[in-house]
């Protein structure tokens, strides 16, 4: 049984807010071979508290006991402010936002005093080679483990990040790099055993309402959770987004540790732009090591395991298996 931490920014149940960290804390929550030990929350798709507050309204409607820490509320150096911009919701929300009308939002929910970088840091650091790191939200929390625990990157079985965009056409930059992009930074070049799964191969994914429709009919606490709240956001991505359905990034992440076999990869070393401007958070790979460290002639950061392609027929087989018990 592989042992997680899930490092994640959920919006179930938010007016306009992605529900993929859902999905994905849903499909590990489901699944016999995984063992979710741990939930942190970073600021990113919502607010932290926000984000705190969807997590623990899952654990509670289930009835589970895993520990749900609140994390950073800001990137390490960007400005206090909210990913989706006063703008974004006059235009949007307050037109769809009737999208969510049946939805229950989550209770409101006040978190521990604990901060997400140091739960992150004694678990894996007390567990050598034992615990996996799913990191799909902005990378702040990680960062600042690694910087408080920097025997972490050793002691971590493997860091799996949903995160970063090469080649996609309408993107310069993906949010969770682009909120943080010096977390970014120092998290791909720490040396730890990283894989990175990119945009590139999450809008491979898709999720439709036929798609819902059969997990709806197994009418259990998860599959209940995820159909009350991603239909919603599925209807908003077609409004907003012309797609037959909608993206399910961060569920990727999750069934890619569950079976390999669900995706295609290749090694890279990746880094991100720090210098202001429009390509600031924007991510790059490369097969040679251009970035070294000086005096040594080795590259700043180790390679990197990159998702390339996605059966996507697997992946929505995987979450109904995990959703129907």
């Amino acid at each position: 049984m592989k042992r997680l931490i899930i490092d994640c920014d959920p919006g179930n149940g938010i007016a306009g807010a992605n529900v993929d960290d859902g999905l994905a804390l849903a499909l590990a929550l489901g699944s016999k071979a995984l063992s979710l030990e741990l939930i942190t929350i970073v600021a990113g798709n919502t607010p932290n508290d926000v984000g705190y507050s969807v997590a623990k309204d899952l654990t509670d409607r289930l009835g589970i006991t895993v520990p749900v820490v609140q994390g950073a509320s800001r990137a390490l150096a960007e400005p206090p402010e909210p990913w989706r911009k006063e703008l974004d919701n006059r235009i949007h929300i307050n037109k769809l936002g009737h999208l969510w009308k049946d939805v229950r939002p989550p209770e409101r929910a006040v978190a521990p005093s604990r901060e997400a970088a140091d739960a992150i840091g004694e678990l894996i650091c007390a567990n050598p080679g034992q615990i996996t790191l799913v990191a799909i939200g902005p990378l702040t929390n990680v960062a600042l483990a690694l910087e408080r625990y920097p025997e972490m990157a050793e002691a971590v079985q493997e860091i799996a990040i949903m995160g970063g965009v090469f080649a996609l056409d309408h993107f310069i930059k993906d949010t969770n790099f682009g909120l943080d992009p010096e977390a970014a930074h120092q998290v791909l070049t720490s040396r730890a055993n990283i894989t990175l799964v990119p945009m590139d191969v999450t809008t491979q994914t898709m999720m439709t309402h036929s798609d819902l429709d059969r997990i709806e009919r197994f009418n259990t606490p998860l599959a209940k959770f995820v159909t009350d709240t991603v239909r919603p956001w599925l209807d908003y991505s077609m409004q907003t987004r012309h797609l037959p359905g909608c993206w399910i990034h961060d569920a990727l992440v999750v069934a890619w540790l569950l079976n390999p076999g669900i995706a295609t990869a290749a090694d890279y070393f990746v880094d991100v732009e720090l210098r202001p401007g429009q390509t600031r958070g924007k991510s790059w790979r490369y097969r040679q090591p251009l970035g070294v460290s000086v005096g040594t002639g080795e590259p700043a950061g180790g390679v990197i395991h990159v998702l390339k392609t996605v059966n996507n027929r697997l992946l929505l087989e995987m979450i109904e298996q995990a959703l129907a018990h």
